[in-house]
């Protein structure tokens, strides 16, 4: 991302950010962190907020980031891996486009996150997070369960 397309958009972004989307910092153009809450009733993320980190590069990087202080787990979903990594098209090579945006991204998850009813991590979870050496941009995910 080139820094005066970055300074554009962080000037955007200050004024046009949807409900329950934080930017958090940017302090360089080469990482974001926002936090996101689910905004409607799910009671698995019921007064919950999530932080998460993008990286930009050609294709950025997003992922969840755990926090104690203040308190921003990773959240339980059936795509979401313990580690962060989200198992969802639009954040791969392949599915990565010019006109995503970091708003876009946000809403996309929180929208992933709005729709689910189950508080589990995806199948495989422990052994991917253990032997994972792969970016989350550079992890082949199958992309074949849409009911979450």
């Amino acid at each position: 991302m080139s820094a005066t397309f970055a300074a554009k958009r962080l000037s955007k972004i200050h004024q046009s950010l949807p409900p329950g989307i934080t930017l958090v910092s940017a302090d360089d153009f080469k990482e974001w962190q926002m936090d996101i809450q689910v905004l409607d009733a799910n009671p698995i993320y019921l007064n919950q907020t999530f932080r998460l980190r993008f990286r930009f590069s050609k294709s950025p990087e997003v992922t969840f980031t755990p926090l104690t202080t203040p308190l921003r787990p990773i959240p339980l979903h059936p795509h979401i891996y313990s580690n962060g990594y989200i198992c969802l098209d639009l954040l791969g090579a392949q599915g990565w486009s010019p006109v995503q945006n970091v708003e876009s991204v946000c809403m996309s998850i929180q929208s992933m996150l709005t729709g689910n009813t189950k508080g589990e991590r995806p199948p495989g979870d422990e052994e991917f997070v253990r032997r994972n050496t792969l970016r989350p941009k550079d992890v082949r995910f199958v992309y074949e369960d849409a009911s979450v």
